[in-house]
């Protein structure tokens, strides 16, 4: 998702001024007019589009919520939904779009490299993007040039925070010491949380005794389980999407595989259990955002109205976007403008927004500073065992 054509980036560059600079006061008109015009750029059809369908149904929840006592500065949100059909090219293409019609602000998409595509184009525009659930690092943050994206913020942990917190969980509270790694070798997102499991599992003492690799097209596992059990290890570690990980899951049981098998947030979603089966998903564990189960009044209020709306439990994607629909609201407030810039400013100085994913403040790269959660599976239910704070 990250693989840029040098010709293809430099074309989006000059798009994306050539946008910026016919289409600039678009949303100054937005911010002035009767509502707030707001970008809502997600994954509603294809591949992740159960991660696309849960971020903007908890938007839409948040917008409906706010709308109905009395807006943002008098003014009610206009939310202008597009579907990116789970293709990055398309998100890019929404995005110009957005900049056209005077949004304020983008909220999408829901994964890393879609964010990533639509970033040259947004950031020209001077419009900022709060993604829910992009949790590659440099989303936010250029590695090459050591610098921060200005106009793009996350709400969702990072990466590297959610390895960090299962190896402590495995090696310190399990007791786990040798550990087995299995990730989509064409996807960012996998091979990233891969690596950074190993570095902070071996940096604790733990030993990773074998590591095998798959495609998304992949459907049958055997050969690289059998490869695993072999070596021994106590537990695997699969960071990857839900579809994948559903049938991994299933055929090492099959194969009588019962270690536990661990994951990410890219598990998080109610076709796991229909991949996977419910007893197979026994003596699992995945980092995550939020739980269903935490008992506070802010959760379960937020629970209650999602049901009522969708009929349907929230995933933790659609927490994200129920917070990140609030965020905005915030930051609007807060800047006392619908101006995109002074959106942009009044977001680098969110300090401790009450979400339903958590307390938020940001650090220095537009990462959220917040815990996370662990969560169990039993007989298909979620249950959080505990959460934790990332050390940085």
């Amino acid at each position: 998702m990250k693989k840029w054509v040098k010709v293809a980036a430099l074309l989006v560059v000059v798009l994306a001024l050539g946008l910026a600079a016919g289409c600039g006061g678009n949303a100054q008109k937005s911010a002035e007019g009767d509502t707030i015009k707001v970008g809502v750029n997600f994954e509603l059809s294809g591949d992740v589009a159960t991660y696309g369908t849960s971020c903007k149904n908890g938007i839409l929840l948040a917008f409906e919520e706010i709308n109905a006592n009395g807006g943002v500065l008098g003014k009610k949100i206009e939310p202008l939904v597009q579907d990116n059909k789970s293709q990055n090219r398309e998100a890019r293409n929404i995005a110009e779009r957005f900049v056209s019609e005077g949004v304020v602000a983008v909220l999408g998409p829901a994964v890393s490299g879609a964010v990533q595509t639509e970033e040259p184009v947004l950031t020209a525009a001077k419009i900022p993007v709060l993604a829910p659930a992009a949790t590659a690092p440099e989303v936010t943050y250029d590695e090459k040039t050591k610098k921060v994206k200005d106009f793009i913020f996350r709400v969702c942990i990072i990466d590297p925070d959610q390895s960090q917190v299962m190896a402590n969980y495995i090696y310190d509270v399990l007791g786990l010491k040798n550990g087995a790694i299995m990730v989509d070798k064409n996807n960012d997102y996998s091979v990233g949380l891969g690596e950074t499991f190993k570095e902070y599992f071996t940096k604790k003492g733990g030993k990773i005794v074998a590591e095998e690799g798959f495609v998304s097209t992949d459907t049958a596992f055997k050969p690289q389980l059998t490869s695993i059990y072999s070596k021994k290890p106590d537990f695997i570690y699969v960071p990857a999407y839900y579809n994948q990980v559903g049938l991994i899951i299933k055929q090492a049981r099959e194969m009588g595989i019962d270690l536990p098998i661990m994951g990410a947030d890219g598990w998080d979603s109610p076709k796991l259990v229909e991949l996977a089966g419910a007893d197979n998903l026994n003596n699992c564990y995945f980092t995550n955002h939020y739980s269903v189960e935490d008992p506070s009044d802010l959760i379960q209020n937020f629970i209650k109205a999602y049901e009522k709306k969708y009929n349907t439990t929230p995933d933790a994607f659609a927490a994200l976007g129920y917070d990140t629909a609030y965020l905005l609201a915030k930051a609007i407030e807060q800047a006392g403008s619908a101006e995109p810039e002074k959106i942009q400013q009044a977001l680098e100085n969110i300090e401790d927004f009450e979400g339903v994913t958590g307390k938020l403040s940001y650090d220095e790269k537009h990462n959220p500073i917040k815990e996370v959660s662990i969560i169990k599976l039993e007989n298909g239910k979620q249950k959080l065992i505990k959460k934790m704070q990332p050390k940085h």
